[in-house]
């Protein structure tokens, strides 16, 4: 099947009782057996449930893996990945990766004596020198939020696959539509289905995706133990608003480019950030393992005076943290989703006072671009 197919019918079928249609929402804490020791499958509601498992089965067929798993968010799906390793064990990641979890590792994990390395992903030879004897994992976000670097991950999993290394790939930004790193030699996906899965701003949620028969048997023992798991009406949710997937990742990233094309000409602009750039640095990476470019675009303004001027002109996009909704959002990395990253830090990786982060959305065309070239007149 298609994509667009597989997003509406995968990991779902007629329910038997009644044959309808749309996957029902298992509102059930725990299930009736008719005699002591036996079972329909179904024991409770943390561990087992009808309209998870379907979205389950859905998101793995859609990042062409075996198994999946859904938690009650993104940042619980990353805590789930981090779980499977142990005390003195050493991670590389990614240095630009969403705020929220470079605060789990650094300020969390990184108690428990496992060791993190965050570097620039896209520079394989500093991955290969950043690779210890204890080494367990390398995880990498691409394209990055909110600078939208490119890691080559097939490049990354040669490298980690020589040393038994493990590769996670974060593919919230651009969705098993554009991208899906299990088939460029990943051994686990992670998405905040919060973001493009969902769409909507409506639903907290997060997945990871694997092939890996081990890797799955522990991320469904942790999954079953944490207890993080989604609401059944979440999932439902999640799971009528797959169907649209293809669509709305078409719509988010022709209006990105249209928009693109507005900020690459205007002076005011000191930086852009965007994959479907020619000017881009890894380019030709992303021409070879990613199918379009997402709408998630990146501009430095100069200063965090000027950013203001810029987000409080905006009258279309919504100044709120997230992204990856119909709806166009606004956000100020610095002060927002990258708040908890030290100003050092977070100034290293490109993450200036005067970054905007915008999340195009679905809404119409021109509609977009009149509200950026208001908000640019005010600069």
């Amino acid at each position: 099947m298609k994509f667009a197919t597989k997003a509406i019918h995968a990991g779902q079928h007629p329910e038997e009782v009644t044959g309808a249609v749309s996957t029902p929402i298992f509102q059930t804490s725990t299930y009736s057996n008719k005699k002591l020791g036996e079972s329909k499958g179904f024991d409770y509601g943390r561990t087992t449930n009808p309209t998870r498992f379907a979205l389950e089965r859905n998101l793995a067929e859609l990042e062409n893996g075996k198994y999946g798993f859904c938690f009650s968010s993104g940042m619980a799906a990353v805590h789930a990945l981090i779980t499977m390793f142990k005390p003195n064990d050493h991670i590389i990641c990614s240095d630009n990766v969403y705020g929220g979890v470079f605060r789990l590792f650094d300020q969390i994990i990184k108690d428990y004596n496992i060791e993190f390395s965050f570097i620039n992903t896209s520079d394989l030879k500093l991955v290969k020198n950043s690779i210890k004897p204890n080494t367990k994992l390398i995880h990498i976000e691409t394209p990055t939020n909110p600078m939208l670097g490119i890691t080559d991950i097939e490049a990354v999993s040669k490298i980690a696959k020589k040393k038994n290394i493990l590769l996670s790939v974060d593919n919230t930004f651009m969705s098993p539509y554009y991208q899906n790193p299990l088939d460029l030699g990943a051994d686990i996906v992670v998405h905040s289905s919060t973001k493009y899965l969902n769409g909507h701003c409506d639903v907290i949620g997060g997945c990871v995706i694997t092939s890996n028969d081990e890797i799955a048997e522990k991320i469904k023992f942790i999954q079953k133990s944490i207890g993080a798991v989604p609401a059944p009406l979440d999932c439902w949710l999640t799971l009528r608003s797959i169907k649209t997937l293809a669509y709305r990742m078409k719509a988010h990233n022709e209006n990105a480019i249209a928009i693109c094309e507005v900020l690459r000409k205007d002076k005011k602009i000191k930086k852009l950030f965007y994959p479907g750039l020619k000017s881009h640095p890894q380019f030709k990476i992303i021409k070879k393992q990613m199918r379009g470019f997402g709408g998630m675009i990146s501009i430095d303004v100069g200063s965090y005076k000027e950013a203001e001027k810029f987000c409080n002109a905006l009258e279309i996009f919504q100044i709120a943290e997230s992204l990856g909704g119909v709806e166009s959002l606004v956000c100020h990395p610095a002060t927002m989703t990258h708040a908890s990253v030290p100003k050092e830090f977070r100034e290293r990786i490109g993450i200036t006072d005067g970054l905007v982060r915008l999340s195009v959305g679905i809404e119409d065309k021109e509609d977009l671009i009149n509200d950026i070239k208001t908000a640019l007149k005010k600069l």
